[in-house]
């Protein structure tokens, strides 16, 4: 008998996370679900929502709440897992150009509904816990307390890394850059998770971040001309994509930022925002003796997204197994990158992680 899961979302339609990881769980894009879905909650309908018609196509009611999802089958047979999808949606922006997506109220409104019903089941959040550090810092001690396994994140650090390296290399790494596109915060959420995936393989335990720093525009590249962040590596990893020989991101790309993560023992972490440049997330790793390596994330760029099928199955592990590919810990530092990346962009000053700062041992997930 397979393992019963709800789904809890923004909006659901063509090619948002919704369509790519809920139409997997329900057979489509050439997935084969391992669990089954039983009761979905969309709070936004549109005029292209895809939600009426799944629910339709495949049997699966949709809930008029979020504890009505959650609690769909209790106490006979309650569900097994809750998938909450806070991305998409008609959401307000803040001023330092956050979206504000309800990820803090999902939580919380599925943490009570288990609560009340006596439910303790895995949950997996899409993308950063929410926009909000202490938000953020909630979310993360409650569900601990609970003791529920819980995943968080996205599809990009799960992606092979091309062209291939000896992993090994990380273990000494001491600068890391990684190349971004699309929306600062969106995006730039990504390339911080690519930056913390393999920063987190440096030998010993993770003891966390210092400070964060963003630059953007012309003061980006005034920094780099003074040589205060590494061209080269930038250049490295762009050299992988083909179409961009020869061509530099400073006379091309309209808004640029730069995210400069210090890490407690000194290890260096950059992520290039490069929006209408860069097409795909590279990086570079350079150790003191200046060796280097440099890959791209190899994902799918067209429907079914296929890197998507890889994140699918992990959430699928969880719940069924219980087994996380990451400790829970590097979701919530990246959360903590991302939001004070973007408080420094606003505030146009390095931002201290001091009260941020989380250490981990990444070694039970290597």
């Amino acid at each position: 008998m397979r393992k019963r899961v709800a789904v809890i979302i923004t909006q659901y339609w063509l090619n948002s996370h919704a369509d790519v990881i809920v139409s997997r769980l329900l057979g489509e894009l050439g997935y084969k679900p391992q669990v089954e879905l039983v009761a979905m909650y969309v709070e936004q309908v549109t005029a292209r929502d895809l939600s009426r018609e799944q629910s339709v196509r495949h049997g699966v009611p949709i809930c008029a709440t979020i504890e009505e999802a959650v609690a769909w089958g209790a106490p006979e047979r309650p569900v097994d897992g809750v998938v909450v999808i806070g991305e998409h949606g008609d959401y307000p922006w803040n001023e330092k150009q956050q979206h504000l997506y309800p990820r803090l109220r999902f939580m919380q409104e599925t943490l009570a509904a288990m609560d009340l019903h006596g439910i303790r089941v895995p949950i997996f959040l899409d993308k950063h816990f929410s926009y909000n550090n202490t938000d953020a810092r909630w979310i993360y001690d409650e569900v601990k307390r609970r003791g529920i396994p819980f995943m968080a994140g996205s599809s990009i650090p799960y992606t092979d890394y091309l062209p291939h390296f000896d992993r090994a290399f990380l273990q000494r790494g001491r600068i890391f850059f990684i190349n971004s596109h699309g929306g600062h915060e969106s995006y730039g959420f990504h390339g911080m998770e690519v930056l913390q995936a393999l920063a987190e393989h440096r030998l010993g335990a993770e003891l966390g971040v210092a400070s964060v720093h963003a630059l953007s525009g012309d003061e980006m590249w005034q920094a780099m001309d003074r040589g205060e962040w590494p061209e080269a590596l930038m250049l490295r990893a762009l050299a992988l994509e083909p179409e961009l020989a020869g061509r530099h991101p400073r006379k091309e790309c309209p808004n640029p930022a730069l995210f400069v993560v210090t890490y407690q023992d000194g290890t260096m972490g950059y992520v290039a925002q490069l929006d209408k440049f860069a097409t795909r997330w590279s990086f570079a790793v350079q150790d003191d003796e200046g060796a280097c390596i440099a890959a791209y994330c190899n994902t799918g760029t067209e429907r079914p997204y296929r890197h998507f099928t890889r994140l699918t199955e992990m959430i699928e592990e969880m719940i069924i197994n219980g087994t996380l590919p990451c400790r829970i810990e590097r979701n919530l530092l990246t959360t903590f990158l991302i939001n004070s990346a973007m408080e420094s962009l606003y505030l146009r000053r390095p931002l201290s992680l001091e009260e941020w700062n989380v250490a981990y041992d990444p070694a039970p997930n290597r």
